[in-house]
């Protein structure tokens, strides 16, 4: 019995941690070099997370555990089987169970001049850091809304960069809330949020305002906000929030809906045979990326689900409802984005082109939005806030691929 998992991100690590235990085999495939996937980035040696090192000592030793770094899924090879791109070329796989641990990636949402050289997510600005990027010495200014900012912006300070300022969408009132309800319900992530705050204390902070424009030429040399504020910087690090990668999903005909891969009480997808944890039923964070993976795993396996892990989950999800409510997408980043700011940036189409379509077909059709590197990845999101337009779909291969795999993937068909 052959049981694949896609990702090796927090829901990954612990869906083939506990998968394993049994010594049954575990494939795990990644399109990183490291495992780790985006929270827990830069490889075991770097990770302080407690639980991450505990995850890499148990699957380290186990022979039964096969990595596949650095390969992702380009296409199907088959009912059960699946067309990988790796290091050394292409290679088919084939599974009787599969765990999909796919993740996230940041929404980024258009305004005037956020194409700039010097612009990021603020978990990619995060990413470029822990890559190696060196911003000591550099302004920064973090601006968005919900609590990776904070992150982001203490990451930013341990890079030796200066954060300029944190603007936050939200208004003082309403963030007070939020701590109020963290104080009642979770309050071991009130802890963490006290300690990055005593960390930013020195930061100046922006409440109940969003960037309105990047300021420069060739570079980014400031920005502007709502509030009238223009600000000094040398990059801009903007957090909107996240949206589920979905990709793979649909490359199995996995049931969504509202934006996220649809699941049961033990993880099992709409297909009997595919279980799906951590971002890609819904945006939660490190903690039900981990309940959701342990779930998943145990449950792939046939394994009793102990009712402390499902507990886990239970208040892993009243956390990610209460961030949903509290930190949605700026609605006044719609009026920000002009008619003649570009919304996809692969093919350079701006908004007003977009805006006589009436829904994503028929913009990709009359003007090429989302047939570009991305497919749609960034822009879709972009247009499902900006025209409420429903995301995308893909066809395979569902990442841009190397001739060598298409030429396999054409013999596959013709010997199936």
């Amino acid at each position: 019995m052959t049981l694949l998992i896609i990702g090796a991100g927090p829901a990954g690590l612990a869906a083939a941690e506990a998968a394993s235990r049994d010594g049954a085999p575990v494939t795990i495939v990644d399109e990183n070099l490291e495992a780790g996937g985006q929270i827990w980035r830069g490889g075991p040696a770097s990770w302080q997370d407690r639980r991450a090192r505990a995850l890499w000592r148990a699957l380290s030793t186990r022979a039964q555990v096969r990595w596949l770094h650095g390969t992702r899924v380009a296409a199907m090879a088959g009912a059960r089987s699946l067309l990988l791109e790796g290091p050394l070329g292409p290679l088919r796989q084939d599974w009787d169970q599969l765990i999909l641990c796919s993740g996230a990636r940041e929404l980024l949402l258009p305004f005037p001049g956020w194409t700039l050289p010097g612009v990021t997510g603020a978990g990619g600005l995060q990413a470029l850091i822990k890559s190696g990027a060196p911003l000591a010495g550099k302004r920064v200014v973090v601006a968005g809304t919900g609590p990776l900012l904070l992150a982001a912006a203490h990451t930013i300070q341990q890079a030796g960069a200066s954060v300029a300022a944190l603007v936050e969408h939200q208004p003082r009132r309403a963030l007070l809330g939020f701590l109020g309800q963290l104080a009642r319900r979770h309050p071991a992530k009130l802890w963490q949020a006290a300690g990055l705050l005593r960390a930013l204390a020195a930061v100046p902070m922006q409440h109940g305002a969003v960037v309105t424009g990047a300021v420069g030429q060739e570079r980014l040399l400031g920005v502007t906000l709502s509030n009238g504020r223009v600000i000094d910087c040398d990059y801009l690090a903007c957090g909107f929030g996240l949206v589920p990668n979905l990709e793979l999903a649909g490359l199995f005909g996995l049931e969504t809906a509202a934006g996220r891969v649809q699941v049961d009480a033990a993880q099992r997808s709409s297909e009997p045979a595919i279980w799906v944890a951590g971002e890609a039923t819904g945006i939660g964070g490190v903690d039900k990326a981990l309940a959701e993976g342990a779930i998943a795993g145990l449950a792939a396996r046939g394994q009793a689900l102990p009712a402390a892990l499902l507990r886990a989950r239970t208040r892993a999800l009243a956390f990610a409802t209460l961030l949903a409510r509290s930190f949605p997408p700026p609605p006044l980043m719609r009026e920000v984005c002009r008619p003649s700011t570009i919304v996809c940036r692969c093919e350079d189409v701006t908004a007003a082109e977009l805006a006589p379509h009436r829904d994503w077909r028929s913009a990709k059709l009359q003007t090429r939005a989302g047939m570009g590197p991305c497919q749609g990845r960034i822009c879709g999101a972009a247009c499902q806030h900006l025209f409420g337009w429903e995301a995308p779909g893909l066809r395979q291969p569902v990442f841009p691929t190397q001739a060598a795999t298409l030429a396999l993937a054409a013999s596959e068909d013709r010997d199936s």
